[in-house]
């Protein structure tokens, strides 16, 4: 799946919320990050540049995406939460309110 700049930027702010909610960085998920470096093609650069823009920003472009890209922002997310073997219950309220904005019916993943 092919993604423009700006929902490169707002999936990673995502991801890079998940990863610093529950306190602590774990080398599963730098390891998981790494994975999706090479995935969605972008560096170290471009995730200094996504912590720049706000949580407003971040959603409105997450909301804007079309239904196969949102469904892969959950399975983001939900693997990133889960690399490092726990599942915080900060993680999960996280994932919940990025999927809810964006606008992800959080029962059947439907919008």
């Amino acid at each position: 799946m092919k993604y423009n700049l700006a929902e490169k930027l707002a999936i990673v702010k995502a991801i890079d919320e998940v990863i610093l909610a529950d306190g602590r960085v774990s080398k599963s998920e730098i390891d998981f990050l790494t994975q999706l470096m090479q995935i969605l093609q972008f560096d170290r650069v471009l995730i200094e540049e996504a912590r720049k823009i706000t949580a407003k920003e971040c959603m409105h472009v997450l909301k804007g995406m079309p239904e196969n890209k949102k469904h892969a922002l959950g399975v983001m997310l939900s693997e990133m939460a889960n690399a490092d073997g726990q599942f915080s219950e900060d993680e999960y309220r996280l994932i919940f309110n990025i999927l809810l904005e964006a606008g992800i019916d959080i029962d059947t993943g439907q919008e």
